[in-house]
């Protein structure tokens, strides 16, 4: 029990930089507060004493503002940074050196019994604000960035960002991936959206383009051609008017 909270403790301290002494991670830091209060539930749950599990699960959420169910699994090393607004689902399953910020949702999207929640392997960033839904893989090394809206499997190594979240980096190949906090690189990563409308400005470009061609030719050899379709078009317009 110690040696898991040594290594509860020296992870918050890699990484953050605000962490200034052990004692300190200790009394300030509800995240920590909330993965020890979910080890006294989920050893309750195990016993099957339900009820004294749920109280401990609430009074953690009411002292920390993180909601973990006892049901669910949470491995070693778990860092969730500032934490208000975080939940993990009853059947959610948190791997090894999870890093997990605030408003995170690992939620279910049925409501049958059984494994309805996600499962998120070790190594994985999740950034501010992200939902992660059903009874989905988020592989081992990936980075979703805040308020992405993961709804499928996500490969290992992968960065997700957008609604519904999408690739923007390439799986990671080389040893362990760097820690990125909010599950967000340094570089610059292409924007989706910012890229559908540069592919519609490219688009818009070339129909200009292409007016400017058809108007040049009426003017060197249709003239004739050009005064009907405008007197047609002015009949089209007078008619809506």
């Amino acid at each position: 029990m110690f040696k898991r909270l040594r290594e509860d403790i020296d992870t918050i301290l890699s990484h953050d930089p605000a962490a200034r002494s052990r004692l300190e991670v200790v009394l300030c830091y509800p995240g920590l507060q909330a993965i020890l209060m979910h080890r006294m539930a989920a050893a309750a749950w195990r016993r099957n004493w339900k009820l004294l599990a749920r109280f401990l699960s609430h009074f953690a959420r009411v002292t920390t503002g993180i909601e973990i169910h006892p049901g669910a699994t949470i491995g070693n090393r778990v860092f969730i940074d500032h934490g208000m607004g975080v939940v993990i689902g009853e059947t959610a399953e948190v791997g090894d050196d999870v890093t997990l910020y605030q408003g995170v949702t690992l939620g279910g999207t049925s409501l049958n019994p059984g494994k309805r929640h996600p499962t998120v392997e070790a190594g994985v960033i999740v950034g501010s604000g992200a939902q992660i839904l059903g009874p989905l893989t988020v592989g081992r090394g990936a980075r979703v960035g805040a308020n992405a809206v993961v709804l499928k499997d996500v490969p290992a190594g992968v960065t997700m960002v957008g609604i519904p979240a999408r690739q923007v980096l390439p799986r990671s190949t080389e040893g362990t991936p760097e820690f990125h906090a909010y599950g967000t690189p340094s570089q610059d990563i292409p924007d989706p959206t910012a890229r559908v409308i540069d592919g519609l400005m490219a688009e818009l470009q070339a129909l200009r383009l292409r007016i400017d061609q058809l108007e040049n030719r009426d003017e060197t050899g249709n003239f004739e051609k050009n005064e009907k379709t405008q007197e047609i078009s002015q009949r089209r317009t007078s008619s809506f008017v």
